[in-house]
């Protein structure tokens, strides 16, 4: 007598007995359509960095002794370093998220006054916002602006607030961000607190401050900065470069930005092509960093030009969808801090490459090489995309789940 056969229902075993299980975070769900938009604009961005990283990098790395691939081997450490956290953070509970960024605020806060006070800063031109520990290097200046995003949400986007009241918006905002700004002011870095001052006018606005308190306080930040952009000669001679003036400590002052027009100017339509780039051989200063952008023109043309502007008008978009769609305050306050901080920042970049603005120095986001800002803004669409998880779905059968085998 044959035994009779298995009910297509009834589940197989292994000879050994054992089940495979594969358990997700409690708090994963996969992104809503927004948010795998967000998900694929980044990921294009990061992969495009790290193909201009090395075309622009290869031959200053060369000639500092660390071969060819040199800066774009640490680049592409510190892109898996940042793309993990894209991964992970939407996976944690919200206020997991906010503790973590709280913590990171104060230790940002507390290594940026090491870098401004002790043998530990690193100076790079007039610029001390960098500190070494051990063999690694990095800008506290970035984790500020991270920590202060999160909590900007957290703060404004709280139950009870009302950022109407210019007095309540004054309470919940500067007690924190001022010595924030203060901070990185002291380190010498006027386009990081430019950024930073920027995007915390963006979250006054997407929590609802009246439009005379932010423009009062956008003439004060204006004034501040024009204040401090004179206070140092070097940021003088840029100035009056701009308006096609001298410095009388570097009378090149406007030297790299002749050679960025030079370069987007030999792109023309199409590019010299990649790798062909005439402008990194020694010519432009920075051009893997803050004027990654001039090689991109010349190497890829206006079309590539083009490409990354859409790229960031696209960001920008999904982003200001989110905004739109969500009935979350904090999450509202947050993802619009995250936008005006990645899209003002690519924003400056460019105008300065293109001469529309004075040179502050602040990297193109996700393409620029600089380990610590890749990390910082790959963790910072992580937090956006926290907010963009798709509901479970409803089951339609209840009852027990069939065991899992494997």
């Amino acid at each position: 007598m044959t035994a009779p056969p298995l009910h297509p229902a009834t589940p197989a075993t292994t000879t050994t007995g054992r089940r495979l299980l594969l358990r997700l975070p409690p708090n994963w769900r996969p992104p809503s359509r927004l948010g795998t938009a967000l998900i694929a604009v980044v990921l294009f961005l990061v992969v495009f960095g790290l193909l201009m990283v090395l075309s622009s990098s290869s031959i200053e790395s060369h000639a500092d002794g660390n071969g060819f691939f040199g800066r774009f081997w640490s680049q592409w450490v510190f892109c898996g370093v940042g793309i993990g956290l894209l991964l992970l953070v939407p996976a944690l509970s919200r206020r997991t998220i906010q503790r973590a960024a709280t913590v990171l605020l104060l230790v940002a806060c507390v290594l940026q006054l090491l870098a401004i006070t002790t043998p530990l800063g690193v100076q790079i031109g007039d610029n001390t916002n960098w500190i070494r520990l051990g063999p690694v290097t990095g800008q506290p200046s970035e984790g500020i602006k991270l920590g202060l995003a999160v909590w900007l949400g957290t703060a404004l986007g709280a139950r009870g607030v009302d950022p109407a009241d210019g007095r309540t918006l004054a309470r919940r905002t500067l007690p924190v961000v001022l010595p924030a700004l203060l901070l990185v002011q002291l380190g010498g870095d006027l386009g990081t607190t430019v950024v930073m001052a920027a995007f915390t006018l963006g979250a006054c606005y997407f929590a609802g401050a009246r439009l005379r308190h932010i423009g009062l306080a956008l003439g004060v930040v204006a004034i501040a900065a024009l204040l401090l952009a004179l206070s140092s000669e070097t940021r003088r001679g840029r100035v009056f470069a701009f308006f096609g003036g001298t410095s009388s400590v570097n009378p090149d002052v406007d030297w790299q930005v002749n050679n960025a027009h030079y370069a987007l100017a030999t792109g023309r339509l199409w590019g010299v092509g990649l790798g062909n780039s005439h402008a990194k051989w020694s010519w432009l200063p920075s051009a893997d960093t803050d004027f990654i952008f001039a090689v991109i023109g010349e190497e890829l043309g206006l079309l590539g030009a083009a490409l990354v502007l859409a790229l960031f008008a696209a960001l920008g978009l999904i982003m200001v969808a989110i905004v739109r769609t969500t009935p979350d305050p904090v999450a509202r306050v947050t993802t619009g801090t995250v936008l005006v901080w990645l899209v003002f920042q690519a924003f400056v970049n460019i105008a300065v490459v293109l001469g529309l603005l004075p040179v502050l120095g602040v990297p193109l986001p996700f393409i620029s090489a600089g380990g610590t800002a890749m990390v910082a803004s790959l963790a910072a669409t992580g937090v956006v995309l926290s907010f963009t998880r798709a509901e479970r779905p409803e089951r339609a059968i209840t009852g027990p789940r069939a065991p899992l085998v494997g």
